[in-house]
């Protein structure tokens, strides 16, 4: 699979070009287009109960869909539901990665994804408290809401990363949990509710805005009755 990605950095979409009878795994919702011909079938990706798994505890659809080429090879474009940029994790068999929840687009035949605890705060943070793991080789496809940016930690530095501004980071990366604040009238006054303590050695991808921030504010526009 080839990745090709377009009208970066605000509102990037990745175009997954497949060779003849190759699949690719996409996010259900997140096909933007295809080439004519493409073999399309979605199911509960390693059956129901990891179906239910990945909906309502890591926050992604239940369905999985795979697009198969045909005889002449295809496209697929993906994008997120929110405006922002698209990155390609290179899986070399040896180090996975987790990713928060909605941030998972795409991945090529050979990337295995499994839901994974990420962590008890979250639950209570609004990001989720399980986080899709994706291990194996080949590419996988993340999106952002807003710009991009990658950490990249030395062993042992350290960082606090907004839990709502986390988008993936490296099995190497050792990570916790915590409230940024004690108590909740605390957490009320600074705005902020939980973060991520990470140490390295390893990668962390972070997006520029918080889509539960977005949310939050959205809510605060409707008119109340």
């Amino acid at each position: 699979m080839q990745v090709q990605i377009r009208h970066q950095p605000s509102f990037a979409v990745a175009r997954l070009v497949l060779a003849p009878g190759e699949p690719a795994q996409v996010e259900s919702g997140a096909m933007a287009a295809m080439s004519y011909g493409m073999h399309v079938q979605s199911q509960s990706q390693g059956g129901v109960m990891k179906g239910l798994g990945r909906a309502f505890l890591a926050g992604e659809s239940f369905f999985v869909s795979t697009y198969t080429a045909p005889q002449n090879g295809g496209w697929v474009d993906v994008a997120a539901s929110l405006p922002g940029d698209i990155q390609v994790l290179n899986l070399d068999g040896r180090t996975g990665w987790c990713v928060t929840r909605g941030s998972w687009l795409a991945s090529s035949y050979g990337v295995q994804t499994e839901t994974r605890w990420g962590g008890f705060g979250k639950l209570f943070g609004g990001e989720g408290g399980f986080l899709t793991h994706v291990t194996g080789q080949g590419q996988v496809i993340v999106g952002c809401y807003g710009a991009l940016d990658v950490v990249t930690l030395q062993p042992g530095e350290l960082v606090t990363i907004d839990s709502g501004h986390v988008v993936a980071y490296a099995d190497t990366v050792q990570s916790q949990t915590r409230k940024i604040a004690a108590g909740v009238i605390q957490s009320l006054k600074s705005g902020e509710g939980l973060v991520f303590d990470f140490a390295g050695p390893g990668q962390i991808l972070t997006q520029t805005r918080n889509p539960s921030a977005l949310a939050a504010w959205v809510v605060a526009q409707v008119p109340q009755r």
